[in-house]
Formats: C-alpha cells, structure tokens, sequence
C-alpha cells in the first residue's frame, strides 16, 4: 500500500532559489559534506558529486545577461 507522502528520488527547485548549493539550508549537521555549487541552471538538472542528491529546476531557466 502506497502513502501519500512518498520520498521524492530529487529535489525541485526554482529559479529563486539559485545560486543552488549543497547541503541545502536546513539540511542536518549529521550528514554535511563540503559546501558546492550545483549548476542546475545549466541543463536543467544536476547531482552534488558528494552525496549524489539530484536537484531539478521546476520551470523555466532564468534568464541571462549577455
């Protein structure tokens, strides 16, 4: 029997709330790794290279300054 509540297999994040880094805010002391950017912005969708977390950008890219 399936759960409401399921654990998603990645974390959405939108466009506020880059520049994306892990561990994210609020993550727990027990399991923090090093602070590192994650280019999600880029092709939609990243892995921290330290603890494999996949991140994926809900909506549109933002936009860039040329």
């Amino acid at each position: 029997m399936k759960t409401e509540q399921t654990k998603l297999a990645y974390i959405e994040v939108s466009a506020s709330d880059l520049p994306l880094y892990c561990p994210m805010p609020g993550s727990s002391l027990w399991n923090a790794h090093p602070r590192v950017g994650i280019p999600v912005d880029k092709a939609g969708d990243s892995r921290c290279p330290y603890c494999g977390t996949l991140y994926k950008l809900k909506g549109d890219p933002p936009k860039r300054h040329h």
